[in-house]
């Protein structure tokens, strides 16, 4: 048995994982099997091999491919569960606003302050994943995390702003599992491999955002109180953080790439900001996650305004409201998701043949089809909720067929042993540039509008709406910023490799 160093706490950690199938004359990558020198001392006839012997070699491999495949099924498992978390608040978001008594900019604010603290934390876990053991560090976030909503559900009326401190706070405990996850599934596989695991990974966030809607509006409809749909992530969260720390294997940094150096954090930092297409895949990331965040919160509420409207349901002026809407947009998201992560990868393996800049170009083209549709959103409202929801669900599709493939060209343009410092910055300017500020800044919108209209339902519902017109303007933003991708990638993705 051949034992290699794992990545203990600290930068020049000494304990050991053993690795099985390394001590039988070979080293085993996740690459290949790799194999030493052999004398004539080392060398067995057939004979001194016992049967038993040759029939255990192709069984420890194939062992650790399993395990790499459940510690990646988990850590996508614990993916849904932040963003069922994330997006069980917005599921009852309306409950909220009738419980609290607050305006749009205030609801708003709920999701602005997760994101802020969200966003200042990433750099600190992306510093402390590339240095200290990784999964450790995702099951302490998970069970800060779920502790902290369990106990937000007890909050009384008169303590807004404690609810708002304590999304703040679930932000930091989610930013350790954002920077930090993909690093590890991208120390476990390689090429194509990685690219369908990563796939599954991001395929969690449009899921799990989904189920946070189906969550959040069924069990307030089941127990006939909306703080119930806060106490069940967390009981998710505390089993998913023991199952990564006993199954979640410690993989070294750059062990599927068989790299070993490790710089500075200064040097890390600097070589990011000149890598040209990774600064303008995180431009285009901001964009996404600016309408996402906005569109998350606020379309649901938005779709009922627009059937208060039409005469199709009546406001809601006292809780319990209706969470249809909600729990409609929260299927829609799941399947959406779905479909876009597939369509994304197909379209990506299609286009390889083609041209190498594919993913990219298929991540351009993914988002200036979505603003196409995320504007039709808003015309088709006014007349008829079914013809919104289908452009909700074309444009979805579009918007997140570009997720897997944009954390895969980080994989491939950023050395493995910054990955995680990549990842963190990634995520610090697109929540900074993107969902940070935009349901606040939507909501706020929204008020300003209403404060110098009539109030009445139209108002309320146009106001909304023309607030929410911002979203698709942004995508073609994000677009340009894919195409301007296009034009380093492969120069960024050769000078990876060649390190």
């Amino acid at each position: 048995m051949m034992c290699l160093e794992s990545d203990g706490a600290g930068t020049g950690g000494s304990s050991q994982d053993c690795i099985p199938g390394a001590g039988d004359g070979g080293v085993e990558t996740l690459s290949g099997r790799m194999n030493p020198i052999t004398t004539v001392l080392d060398m067995k006839s057939p004979e001194m091999e016992s049967p038993s012997s040759k029939a255990s070699l192709p069984e420890k491999p194939l062992n650790m491919r399993r395990a790499r495949v459940a510690a990646a099924g988990i850590l996508s498992v614990g993916n849904v569960l932040n963003y069922l978390d994330r997006y069980t608040v917005a599921g009852v978001l309306l409950d909220i606003q009738q419980h609290f008594g607050v305006k749009d900019s205030g609801a708003g604010l709920l999701q602005t302050v997760f994101i802020c603290s969200f966003m200042v934390a990433a750099p600190i876990f992306g510093y402390l994943g590339d240095r200290f053991n990784r999964k450790v560090i995702l099951s302490c976030g998970i069970f800060f995390w779920s502790a902290i909503t369990f106990s937000s559900s007890f909050i009384s009326k008169q303590y807004f702003w404690l609810l708002v401190l304590s999304r703040g706070l679930v932000g930091i405990g989610e930013a350790s599992y954002s920077t930090i996850a993909p690093t590890i599934i991208g120390d476990l596989f390689t090429k194509n491999t990685r690219t369908l695991m990563l796939s599954v990974f991001y395929f969690a966030i449009p899921l799990g955002s989904g189920l946070g809607y189906i969550t959040g509006s069924s069990v307030k409809q089941v127990a006939g109180d909306w703080r119930w749909a806060l106490r069940v992530s967390p009981v998710l969260g505390m089993i998913t953080g023991t199952l990564i720390l006993i199954f979640v294997p410690v993989a070294k940094r750059g062990h599927a790439e068989q790299l070993k150096a490790r710089s500075s954090w200064f040097r890390d930092m600097k070589a990011l900001i000149r890598n040209r297409s990774y600064v303008f895949s995180s431009l285009a990331t901001s964009t996404v996650s600016f309408a996402t965040g906005a569109l998350g919160m606020w379309i649901p509420l938005y779709l009922n305004r627009a059937q208060v409207v039409q005469k199709a349901v009546e406001p809601c002026n006292s809780g319990p409201c209706s969470t249809k809407d909600s729990l409609i947009f929260g299927v829609i998201t799941c399947i959406t998701g779905f479909l876009g992560v597939i369509t994304g990868a197909g379209a990506t393996k299609w286009c390889r043949l083609k041209t190498q800049r594919a993913d990219p170009l298929v991540c351009a083209v993914g988002m200036l089809g979505s603003a196409i549709f995320i504007c039709l959103v808003f015309v088709a409202a006014k007349s008829s909720i079914e013809a919104a929801y289908i452009c909700i669900f074309a444009g979805e599709t579009l918007l997140f067929s570009n997720w897997a493939i944009t954390a895969d060209m980080l994989m491939y343009v950023v050395i493995p042993t910054r990955r995680a410092t990549a990842v963190a910055l990634q995520s610090f300017t697109s929540h900074l540039l993107g969902d940070a500020g935009s349901p606040y800044l939507i909501g706020f919108i929204s008020d300003l509008i209403q404060e110098n209209t009539n109030k009445s339902p139209l108002w309320e519902f146009l106001s909304l709406g023309y607030a929410l017109m911002l979203c698709p303007f942004v995508v073609v933003l994000g677009g340009m910023f894919f195409l301007a991708t296009a034009l380093y990638f492969l120069e960024d993705r050769a000078k990876a490799e060649q390190q």
